[in-house]
């Protein structure tokens, strides 16, 4: 198998033209990193004339090698552009895919250019503008509607990554010994977790809607929508990373979404502004919706992929004590 490398330019430059994606007269100049990246590994390539993105997909996640993932994953991304390009506006929202080597689990896509990501929303007072919500709503909703599915081709199940994400939202955060001390990341949040890991009532409930997001469903996902797959570039705002795309309750990809603004702290009037404008187009369960936010909140809390926000100890319990709420809407935490 070829191994990307950033390291060695002429090996580097041989295969992308062996992939035709490099012209026999192109030289590569400069190799970079776009950006911090979690699951995989990400050259940009630049020539004397252009740029373009190369991710690799391995039999882990690149920022935890420790964690095992599907090695293919990088060809469910791009079988997600390959469906989903003939929508004007889905297309507009994502990077063209230049091509395809399921050999190497290699991927190229166009380069966006200068962009930043929003994770920034984490640790600013600064409130999303109602276009952009406007965008982001508008692409989920088209999303869901315009590839609707009730037999939906196997090759869009993503059962392997499904599976790694069930087990990271909905198994990983509720097991009293799963080898993290949250106290690393937060002094007392192990304490504060261990309620939860101990709320059977809640376990048993999130089990459930484990089974939900495991079962195919009509929509198509992006499945992991949240603020580290939105990209503010020159050209507006952009979506990348839908490699755990899947067929499944359209709830799950709004219920992430709306779960991120809770965690970054924007206004209720964007949240409401959300749903509305996303219910115009695509009718919410919202039970459903609800326990999807709640579940997302815990697993960003007490969970392995902790997001880089600054929360005090007691903005936190408040946020897993709502986060409760959604998801047993009939009891309340002792």
């Amino acid at each position: 198998m070829f191994i990307l490398s950033a390291n060695d330019i002429a090996t580097l430059e041989t295969y992308l033209q062996s992939q035709g994606w490099l012209t026999n007269r192109e030289r590569i100049s400069q190799v970079s990193v776009p950006g911090e990246g979690n699951m995989n590994y990400v050259l940009r390539i630049t020539t004397q004339d252009r740029s373009f993105i190369v991710k690799q997909s391995r039999g882990y996640v690149e920022k935890y090698p420790h964690v095992s993932a599907p090695a293919d994953r990088v060809l469910m991304e791009g079988a997600f552009y390959q469906t989903t390009n003939v929508d004007p506006l889905i297309a507009d929202f994502t990077p063209d895919l230049i091509g395809l080597d399921p050999v190497n689990n290699i991927m190229a896509l166009e380069d966006l250019g200068a962009a930043s990501d929003f994770i920034y929303l984490y640790n600013s007072s600064r409130a999303l503008e109602i276009s952009q919500v406007s965008q982001l709503t508008d692409f989920l909703s088209t999303l869901h509607t315009r590839f609707s599915c009730v037999s939906p081709a196997d090759s869009l199940k993503n059962n392997a990554m499904r599976a790694l994400n069930h087990q990271h939202i909905f198994e990983y955060p509720f097991m009293k010994e799963n080898g993290f001390d949250l106290d690393t990341v937060q002094p007392g949040l192990q304490a504060v977790a261990t309620v939860y890991k101990n709320d059977n009532e809640l376990k048993t409930q999130a089990a459930h809607l484990g089974q939900t997001y495991l079962s195919d469903g009509k929509s198509l996902l992006h499945g992991d929508f949240y603020p580290g797959s939105w990209l503010d570039t020159t050209q507006g705002i952009k979506i990348i990373d839908p490699e755990f795309c899947f067929y499944g309750p359209a709830e799950f990809d709004l219920g992430v979404m709306i779960a991120h603004l809770h965690l970054a702290g924007q206004r209720k009037i964007i949240v409401d502004f959300t749903l509305d404008r996303y219910n115009l187009i695509n009718q919410i369960d919202y039970f459903t919706l609800n326990q999807f936010v709640g579940i997302e909140i815990i697993r960003r809390l007490i969970g392995l992929a902790q997001l880089p926000m600054q929360r005090t100890l007691q903005q936190k319990q408040e946020l897993l004590r709502f986060a409760r709420t959604l998801i047993l809407p009939h009891t309340s935490a002792d």
